[in-house]
């Protein structure tokens, strides 16, 4: 009898691990048959299972049945989970992933990481006596999972967002339909010059990728680059002027200039009138008063009659030179570092569209000084000589310069 316990101890032994349960089950209950009287006892003491499992195997075995196609169990068997056992726990961790708990001054989680470690520990200390994995499955269960920050959200919604939408769209569809120039500005994301990363990936030998600077610590001699555009919506061209100095309104307003001089003038040789759509902020903000006084300075230079539509708050990503002019030159130099002001020059003016879009840039190494303070008697008298009119609707939004002094009154 102890050479056939040790047989039996060796075969499971070997034959266990590629088993399932139900299956080890049958064959133990299967040699326990086969030994017949007292075969149960021998089978469960020479394998190490008990008694029952052994037992429970044989009679399966003897009458043919299991658990079912794919099971090991039958149904409802095996050790409960863990929200059974304990009704609180879903609810407990609910509270403690959920978003809103972010403002409540008493959550312990409120700045921490919502690792799985992390949950973990505070199921615990709340009294629920759960693993890592058990948190994980919850979680999977339950529809989360790892997600990183998603950029939607633009910010409080003004009352008359929608009508400014439309307001700037008849200021535009009006100036297109006579042969007036439309144009959309803005200045693109400054860029550090250097071999720097880029993101994005560009075609290159297998294994030899571009080495670049580990850390993005500014290089004095070479700065910063700021790509002021101006996106000619009748037209479908950009002209992009790269600045090595500050980006002020100064540097805005010549920007537009030059592409009047060189290139919109060409384009609408009838117009007489330019609408400029442009930010609520930066270099070409509502409130900066240098970005008035270029525009009067430009409208006198040029005779041209500038209208200004701002977009309202928090509707930047909106502006039609992000997507029809900026997006293209972002795709154009991903993965490219921009080691020289002249490769940013260059692969911004290689940029094209299947659509026609066509773009020039240049380098504008002029100096723009930062700060320039524009008197309150300078803006007065621009609206007392009539130079600068307001519209009635949101004045502040939307205003006409005039190229000589007439009198004030509403557009």
């Amino acid at each position: 009898m102890a050479d056939l316990a040790d047989t039996l101890a060796r075969r499971y032994a070997v034959m266990r691990p590629f088993l399932s349960e139900f299956q080890r089950r049958l064959w133990l209950g299967a040699e326990a048959a086969e030994l017949g009287p007292g075969g149960v006892a021998v089978v469960a003491q020479a394998t190490g299972v008990a008694t029952d499992t052994v037992r429970r195997g044989r009679a399966e075995a003897d009458a043919g049945t299991g658990p079912g196609a794919g099971r090991s169990r039958r149904s409802g068997g095996g050790r409960k989970r863990a929200e059974e056992h304990d009704p609180e726990l879903v609810t407990t961790l609910e509270s403690l992933i959920d978003p809103q708990t972010r403002g409540d001054p008493m959550s312990p989680l409120r700045w921490t990481s919502k690792s799985i470690r992390v949950l973990t520990r505070a199921l615990r200390e709340r009294g629920h006596q759960v693993t890592a994995m058990v948190t994980r499955r919850l979680l999977r269960e339950r529809g989360y999972s790892l997600q990183a920050n998603a950029k939607t959200t633009e910010g409080g919604q003004h009352v008359d967002r929608d009508a400014q939408f439309a307001y700037l769209n008849e200021q535009a569809t009006a100036h297109l339909a006579t042969g007036d120039a439309v144009i959309s500005v803005d200045t693109k994301k400054k860029e550090l010059v250097g071999a720097y990363k880029n993101n994005g990936r560009e075609w290159h030998p297998k294994g030899e990728p571009e080495q670049v600077k580990v850390h993005d610590f500014i290089d004095k001699q070479l700065g910063k680059a700021n790509p002021y555009g101006v996106y000619d919506v009748g037209a479908n061209t950009g002209w992009v002027s790269v600045g090595t100095d500050h980006d002020t309104a100064a540097f805005a307003v010549n920007t537009i200039a030059t592409w009047w001089q060189h290139a919109g003038k060409a384009l609408h040789p009838s117009a007489t009138r330019l609408m400029i759509s442009a930010d609520g902020g930066g270099s070409n903000g509502y409130r900066t008063r240098l970005w008035k006084t270029e525009l009067a300075a430009l409208a006198a230079d040029t005779g041209l009659t500038i209208t200004v539509c701002h977009l309202p708050p928090g509707t930047s990503k909106w502006n039609k030179i992000e997507h029809r002019l900026f997006s293209h030159i972002s795709m154009n130099w991903r993965g490219r570092p921009l080691t020289s002001h002249e490769v940013i020059v260059e692969t911004i003016a290689a940029t094209t569209t299947s659509t026609g879009l066509t773009v020039h840039a240049e380098l504008d190494e002029a100096t723009y000084p930062a700060g320039v303070k524009i008197p309150d008697t300078q803006m007065k008298a621009l609206e007392t000589e009539g130079i600068l009119a307001r519209h009635n609707f949101h004045g502040e939004w939307n205003y006409t310069i005039h190229p000589e002094p007439r009198h004030a009154e509403a557009g």
